[in-house]
């Protein structure tokens, strides 16, 4: 786990969040994202990350790989994950739950200093990709509003080749930016042999956010 009160900040970004030396800094404690496991009812297997330095494997988990065409051609960079910039540092808590032919997985994030939330315009709300044996689609969805947040929907759709044999996987990210906080929400439909695949309750997904984001927030 980082000390963040140690990390100078490089920078501050006034969309976001003032200076700690401002009023009205924006304060929450990630660990209490745990909280939201009491959501879940016996159905679901439930595990959670503790506070702990921040996982580029999990945070990374759910990008595209690099050689893809988008179109827009400049929609590129909305079409994958917002990563944090180089040099970031900062902590992490998770919730993972897997129950009702759905998995969800919440993450608090804490940063050394806030990050840039961009969202896209009007004409990258649906960005199209293609590569080798992959294609899908990119997309903007509705996301809850939350009084002080800014937050991003986006649901991706791939098709994969492998074997001579198509495979379709779909994700929703959900995303809430608050200063130096983040708190993201991914759901995707569980993939069993023989089991029909479930569409993802979304309306679930959203409401994670809400209340991960009232946790953390006290």
């Amino acid at each position: 786990m980082v000390n963040l009160r140690a990390v100078p900040a490089i920078g501050c970004v006034v969309l976001l969040a003032a200076c700690s030396s401002e009023p009205g800094e924006v304060t929450a404690d990630i660990g209490k994202v745990t909280e939201i496991k009491s959501s879940f009812g016996p159905e679901f297997q439930v595990k959670s990350i503790e506070q702990t330095g921040l996982d580029p494997k999990l945070l990374a988990a759910n990008t595209l790989p690099s050689g893809l065409k988008f179109e827009p051609a400049d929609c590129s960079r909305f079409a994958v994950s917002q990563q944090l910039p180089q040099g970031v540092q900062g902590n992490m808590a998770a919730v993972a739950a897997e129950g009702n032919g759905n998995r969800f997985i919440t993450i608090a994030l804490e940063t050394s200093e806030p990050v840039t939330f961009t969202e896209p315009g009007r004409s990258c709300r649906r960005i199209g990709f293609a590569g080798d044996r992959m294609r899908g689609l990119v997309e903007t969805v509705e996301a809850p509003h939350i009084d002080g947040v800014q937050t991003l929907g986006v649901h991706r759709v791939v098709e994969t080749v492998a074997g001579g044999a198509s495979r379709i996987g779909e994700l929703y990210n959900y995303s809430a930016y608050f200063g130096p906080y983040q708190v993201l929400v991914t759901a995707n439909p569980l993939v069993a042999p023989d089991k029909p695949v479930v569409p993802v309750d979304t309306e679930r997904a959203r409401e994670l956010l809400v209340a991960a984001v009232a946790a953390v927030r006290g």
